[in-house]
């Protein structure tokens, strides 16, 4: 299994209703490919480098979770297929991941220190 970020950015015009059940679908998407969720951060509303459908603002989440490929190109097939979504981006975070070890011990910060 294999950890990945996905961050997308959703309509930041959807209602709160909405907008809750898209994040849903996504994470259920990851859920039904034999998936696993770790992390599921909204980092909100924010204001857009460039507009992008027409749009300045748009809803930031990231979304990181256990998987293999297949869940990727699922959730990015849906990602596409879907008007509410206007930017996604994954990325491999570990080739080797087990999601039953404590998730914290996997992303220990490199603790070397450098001496003058």
């Amino acid at each position: 299994m294999r950890k990945y970020e996905t961050i997308f950015i959703s309509n930041s015009d959807l209602q709160e209703k909405k907008q809750k059940d898209l994040f849903e679908k996504a994470q259920n998407i990851v859920t039904q490919q034999d998936g696993v969720i770790i992390d599921f951060d909204e980092w909100g509303n924010k204001k857009l480098a460039y507009e992008i459908k027409k749009k300045s603002h748009g809803f930031y989440v990231c979304m990181t979770y256990g998987g293999t490929g297949k869940v990727v190109d699922e959730l990015e097939r849906i990602f596409r297929l879907d008007d509410n979504i206007m930017k996604f981006m994954t990325i491999l975070k570990k080739e080797n991941f087990d999601p039953d070890s404590n998730i914290e011990t996997q992303e220990q910060p490199d603790t070397e220190t450098k001496e003058a």
